[in-house]
Parts: C-alpha cells; sequence; structure tokens
C-alpha cells in the first residue's frame, strides 16, 4: 500500500531545506519536497498539475516572496506568491481532502502593542509584505476547511541567507557594526519550526475525525524576547569574534518597508494543542552556529 504523501513547497529556503533533513524521522510518509522547476507558484495550472499529480495528504506551503523592502515595489510578484498562489493551494487542498499548512509572518501585526500578540489579535500590516501574508492567510482559511497557519518571526537558519549568517560575515569583515536596538522580537530557529510543524502533523493523524478545532491560527518561535541588537550580541559572543556592535534606533537605518516594533507573538496555543517543548532562543542559537562552525572546520 503506498505511503501517504507530505508535500513541501519551497524546498530551497530555510524550512525547506531543514524539514528535508527532518523527513527520515518519519518513515511512515512519503515526502515530496518541490522547487520552482516542477511548482511554479506564479502559474496556476502549474500548482494544478502537482495536486493531479502526487493527491498529497499534507501540504506543508513553505514558499513564500519574502524581500520585506523589495517587496514595496515588486508587488505584482509578491501579491501572486503570498496571496494569489496560497488561495489557490488551499482550493487545491479542499478538492483532493488534503490538510493544509501554511507559514505566515508576526509581520502581519502593526508592532504597536506592548504585550505577545494572540493568534485571534486584530491584524494590521505595516507594509505591502506583512499585507499579501495577511491576503494569504485570509484565503488558505476560506477555501480550505482543514487549514493550519503557523506565523513565525525573525527565521534563520545553518541554509539560506538570513541574520545570523549575515551578521558572522560581516563581523569578520568589519571591526566594527551597528544594529537596531527598538525593534523587539523572538528568533526562530527553522530547524524548531520544522521539528513543531511535523509534531502538528503527527498530533493531526492521531486526532479524531471530529477534532476540528486544531484546524485555525497559531504562533511559534523560540522561547525568549530580545532586540535586534541583543541578538547581534549574541551572535558575536557564542561565535567568539572580536566586533564592536553598537545600538542605534530604527530612525537611524531607514528602510523602503516599515518594520513593527513589537513582533512577540504569544506561542501558548501551540504548545498546549500539540504538546511539545518550547526550546530557548539562546539554546537553538548555540545549535546553529555550532552546525555552522563545524561546516567550516
Amino acid at each position: 500500500m503506498p505511503k501517504p504523501i507530505i508535500a513541501v513547497s519551497g524546498k530551497q529556503g530555510q524550512l525547506g531545506s531543514e524539514l528535508q533533513q527532518l523527513a527520515t524521522v518519519y518513515p511512515a510518509y512519503e515526502f515530496v519536497f518541490a522547487g520552482r522547476d516542477v511548482l511554479d507558484l506564479t502559474d496556476r495550472s502549474s500548482i494544478e498539475h502537482f495536486f493531479q499529480q502526487y493527491k498529497p495528504l499534507f501540504f506543508i506551503n513553505c514558499a513564500a516572496y519574502t524581500a520585506v523592502d523589495k517587496a514595496e515595489q515588486d508587488k505584482d510578484n509578491a501579491f501572486k506568491i503570498n496571496a494569489s498562489a496560497v488561495g489557490t493551494i488551499a482550493t487545491l487542498c479542499e478538492q483532493y481532502q488534503a490538510t493544509l499548512i501554511h507559514i505566515s509572518t508576526d509581520y502581519v501585526f502593526n508592532g504597536l502593542g506592548s504585550k505577545p500578540c494572540q493568534p485571534d489579535d486584530k491584524t494590521d500590516p505595516v507594509n505591502y509584505y506583512g499585507e499579501t501574508k495577511l491576503q494569504g492567510e485570509q484565503l488558505a482559511l476560506s477555501n480550505c476547511s482543514r487549514t493550519i497557519i503557523i506565523r513565525t518571526s525573525w527565521v534563520y537558519s545553518v541554509f539560506g541567507h538570513n541574520f545570523v549568517k549575515t551578521m558572522l560575515r560581516l563581523m569578520k569583515e568589519r571591526k566594527e557594526i551597528s544594529v537596531v536596538n527598538d525593534q523587539l522580537g523572538s528568533p526562530t530557529y527553522a530547524k524548531d519550526l520544522a521539528a513543531a510543524i511535523l509534531s502538528v502533523i503527527d498530533g493531526l493523524s492521531h486526532a479524531s475525525p471530529a477534532a476540528s478545532g486544531l484546524y485555525g491560527i497559531y504562533h511559534f518561535s523560540n522561547a525568549g524576547v530580545i532586540s535586534w541588537f541583543d541578538f547581534a550580541v549574541a551572535i558575536r559572543d557564542k561565535s567568539g569574534l572580536d566586533c564592536r556592535v553598537l545600538p542605534i534606533p530604527t530612525t537611524s537605518f531607514p528602510t523602503p518597508a516599515k518594520r513593527p516594533s513589537y513582533s512577540v507573538m504569544d506561542t501558548g496555543k501551540i504548545i498546549s494543542q500539540f504538546n511539545f517543548p518550547l526550546k530557548k532562543w539562546t539554546d537553538s542559537l548555540d545549535e546553529c552556529i555550532g552546525l555552522l562552525q563545524a561546516k567550516e572546520a
């Protein structure tokens, strides 16, 4: 009897790459990891053909247009990938009776609060990237009755481009760098997020058919609240580099897209519903830097 299929979009990204590393721990499933070559999210017929071919039981949508500043100008592509394609994927998930796990972002909030955002808090994105991600969420929920949305923040990994790898490179090149200290959030190690997603799938697979209350919106990040400056200092200290890190306000580092100043999200719902431990951001950063240093050795 063929194994049920878990399809994953965005296989070249940080999260898609981490899921590939963990797939062997779940031998009951066949994983299909899709890149742009077999799943073009800007082409509806490509998405339809993919579903016809694989008929997945779960579809993990890791693919996204994540260039936050570029999205302010490249609005058409950002909308196609972050919103329109998600609506199509959700429609096909409903048609093929698949469960959609869609990855979203803290950027759906305006960042003006001072308490961790709950999954059902009012959304109010402050940039176009956040706007398209919110539209994607809405389309996913309206087009597929078996949708789980996981919002996350400040994602990093040994794979792809991210803040940790950028800081390590800059700290080796320069004696001094400046990092904003008035934007607060929680880092997310993509490996931990990948493990959480697979725990969610495991939980859904063992839930009763009537457990429709498990669907909906969740938040996931590592435990702890820091600024980008705090994050940079920790990266320096944990990697043993000698670089001075200076705190600066956001006003001293203007960007095309506005950033929320407080991006902390409450993760209690996903922990209570799916019963897995949340790692501290410091422990996860230790692991990631250790892996990066081992690759260089």
